[in-house]
């Protein structure tokens, strides 16, 4: 099955050609800011939490393959574990029921659906 074309990261000035948004490098960078300054600081300390980190390896574990693309046909791996139903609207922080595992892509299309990160909010 024939792939898209890899495009230019889009951190300004990284000619890098990526399958995503940014290279490696500049993933990394861009995740770093939004957790120093667009994270509030509960949410910061939660996803530090050592319960947190053991929920989300356990749920990685026990599903390797990203959900939104299994629903679509293609197996890919797993690399974020996501919240079904959102912390801030009620969803339970620890509970496997509400977690599921996701690729970068998709999880990041779920945040800005749910104006959840890069300041759009869904009304």
């Amino acid at each position: 099955m024939p792939r898209k074309p890899k495009r230019p990261c889009s951190f300004p000035g990284c000619p890098k050609l990526v399958e995503g948004q940014y290279c490696e490098e500049h993933k990394r960078l861009v995740d770093k800011q939004y957790n120093l300054y667009g994270r509030d600081d509960i949410s910061r300390d939660f996803y530090k939490s050592p319960e947190w980190r053991f929920i989300r390896k356990k749920q990685l574990q026990l599903y390797p393959f990203c959900a939104e693309c299994l629903k679509a046909g293609k197996r890919t791996k797993a690399t974020m574990v996501d919240h079904i139903i959102p912390i801030k609207q009620g969803g339970e922080r620890l509970s496997l029921t509400n977690l599921q595992s996701l690729c970068w892509s998709c999880h990041s299309r779920k945040s800005v659906e749910e104006g959840s990160r890069f300041g759009r909010k869904k009304y």
